[in-house]
C-alpha cells in the first residue's frame, strides 16, 4: 500500500503557506494564484496553527459579506487541524478524509509541517495501486 512518504517523493514537499498578517483577500489571491484549495498557516517554527480552505472562505462570505476580505485570514481559518505523517497509508488518509469531511491533510513530523496531501493525490495513488494489482492478476492468469 502506498504511503504518504511515497506520495511526497513524487509530488514534492513544498507547501504554499499563509502567515498571520494576511487578510482573507490576500489569502484568496494566493489560493487562486497557485490554483490550490487550501492554505496552511504556520508559526515561525513551521508548526501548524490552522488551515484555510475554500469552504471556510465561502462560509465567511455567506455569513458576513465581502467586507470579511479585509479581515485577517486567521480569523476565518479552521484551528483544529487534522494531520498525518509520512508513514500513514493511502487507506489511512481515505479514512481520515472521509470521517472528517475534508480534502487536505498537512503532513507533520516532530510537530513541524513537512508536506501536504490532497484528495487528488490520494485518488491518483489509489488508482495507480488498483491498476498495478489488476496488472499482476492478469500476468498471473496468463502465465499459469
Amino acid at each position: 500500500m502506498t504511503t504518504v512518504k511515497q506520495i511526497l517523493s513524487v509530488k514534492g514537499e513544498d507547501v504554499i503557506t499563509g502567515d498571520a498578517s494576511m487578510t482573507l483577500g490576500q489569502a484568496v489571491a494566493r489560493l487562486a494564484g497557485h490554483k490550490i484549495g487550501a492554505l496552511i498557516f504556520v508559526d515561525g517554527d513551521r508548526r501548524v496553527i490552522g488551515i484555510l480552505s475554500e469552504r471556510d472562505i465561502v462560509a465567511s462570505l455567506a455569513l458576513h459579506g465581502a467586507r470579511v476580505l479585509e479581515e485577517l485570514a486567521t480569523a476565518h481559518m479552521t484551528r483544529k487541524v487534522s494531520t498525518c505523517t509520512r508513514e500513514d497509508t493511502v487507506e489511512d488518509l481515505m479514512d481520515m478524509m472521509t470521517a472528517g469531511r475534508f480534502r487536505h491533510l498537512p503532513v507533520v513530523e516532530d510537530g513541524k509541517l513537512v508536506g501536504m496531501v490532497s484528495i487528488g493525490d490520494v485518488v491518483k495513488h489509489r488508482v495507480a495501486d488498483i491498476e498495478h494489482q489488476a496488472s499482476e492478476i492478469r500476468n498471473y492468469l496468463f502465465t499459469t
